[in-house]
């Protein structure tokens, strides 16, 4: 059974400078977990939304961030046995986005 995970993220940076460093802190992701228990890492942006897709452990994990002047809010879909680590991986995500937006 599929878990989502919600996490909005307040910053003051505008959403062009939000997405630059989204942006960038996706391609820090792609990069580091390249050859390793995550593979096919792909992401796209439509205005202000980006999309994004990996497989970790075997499993499809899909969402967006929306990006929005005052406001980044992640949405992850975390299928099967994944899910039952949502609440680990949500406050990990939401540390790591606070950081970025910082």
């Amino acid at each position: 059974m599929s878990k989502p995970i919600i996490v909005d993220i307040p910053h003051q940076l505008g959403a062009a400078e939000a997405r630059r460093r989204i942006e960038q802190g996706f391609a820090t992701f792609a990069a580091q977990v390249g050859g390793s228990a995550v593979a096919n890492v792909r992401h796209v942006w439509n205005d202000g939304q980006m999309t994004f897709s990996f497989v970790a452990l075997g499993q499809s994990i899909t969402g967006a961030v929306d990006v929005q002047d005052t406001l980044a809010r992640l949405e992850v879909t975390l299928p099967g046995i994944l899910g039952l680590m949502a609440e680990a991986i949500r406050g990990r995500v939401e540390t790591q986005g606070r950081l970025l937006l910082k």
